[in-house]
């Protein structure tokens, strides 16, 4: 491949990965900080500076994948006085380094391929991120706490992490959630013509139906959380419900003052529904240069 080519696949990385980010606070996400409703002490333009300043190290490959994690936390640490981004970067990290790495294709499992070799150096790394950032409810472990040197890879750290957080169980199962369930959603959503918002919308809303988000775990308990995502499955019900753009953000607009009125984040969630737009972005490119290539071979 050219410097050109390549050059060209890491704007095309970079662009992805800030149109993702974007995309998201586009959506009306009940909780969450969004254009529509800001929150928790935390501004839309925090997520974009956020974003702006961590794209040039996640888009570093001369790095190590620990070490791009680290350096786009303390980019964005120096950048805004709070934990924007933490979920986003560790989930981001894997995702652009697949697509920027040698054989991106499958993309999945050219994901995979990249947890797999991650070393202990890429764990040193990533506590060192992880204290950065300091997220709410980060609290103590018996075995691998963030606080100690971790002397396993960052692949067998997330795993024995993956029971008690959903970020760590996509490195664990190589983003399963995302690519099996999230990603095929947001483009049947698209293929179906509606718009990237309500799109967006349809994969947080699943997320949280189905997954208990971390944050709200770590910080207010498992009780909570559980309770959060059975009132995301009441809502998913009432929005497939509602006959009108105005009546599912009647919806929307309830959940998330009653969420924010509890001072609850699904932040995990929001976390996770950037990996998707990233994921399906990063997809839809790697499987259009496979379909040049075998244009080019005949």
């Amino acid at each position: 491949m050219t410097d050109a080519n390549f050059e060209r696949r890491v704007e095309q990385a970079r662009q992805a990965y800030l149109l993702a980010c974007e995309l998201e606070l586009t959506a009306f996400k009940p909780g969450n900080v969004s254009i529509h409703s800001e929150g928790h002490d935390m501004t839309v333009e925090d997520f974009r500076q956020s974003a702006r300043v961590s794209a040039p190290f996640l888009t570093d490959i001369s790095l190590g994948m620990g070490e791009r994690i680290y350096r786009a936390i303390l980019a964005t640490r120096e950048t805004v006085s709070c934990n924007t981004n933490l979920g986003i970067v560790l989930l981001a990290a894997p995702l652009l380094g697949a697509f920027l790495g040698p054989k991106p294709t499958p993309f999945q499992k050219a994901v995979e391929n990249l947890l797999m070799e991650t070393s202990i150096e890429d764990a040193e790394w990533v506590y060192q991120a992880i204290r950065c950032a300091n997220p709410a409810g980060l609290g103590e472990v018996a075995e691998a706490d963030v606080s100690t040197p971790p002397g396993i890879t960052l692949l067998q750290a997330m795993k024995l992490a993956a029971h008690r957080d959903s970020i760590a169980r996509q490195y664990s199962n190589s983003f399963a959630e995302v690519f099996q369930t999230a990603v095929p959603l947001y483009d049947s959503r698209l293929s179906q013509g509606a718009d990237e918002e309500w799109a967006v919308v349809a994969v947080y809303v699943r997320l949280l139906s189905m997954l208990t988000d971390s944050h709200i775990e770590r910080k207010w308990g498992e009780t909570c959380a559980q309770q959060v995502t059975a009132r995301m499955v009441e809502l998913a019900n009432r929005l497939d419900q509602a006959g009108t753009a105005d009546t599912k953000l009647d919806v929307l607009r309830k959940a998330d003052r009653e969420f924010k009125s509890l001072g609850l984040n699904p932040g995990t969630t929001a976390d996770l529904t950037v990996a998707t737009i990233l994921a399906a972005k990063l997809q839809a490119e790697t499987d259009k240069r496979e379909r040049g290539r075998d244009v080019t071979s005949k």
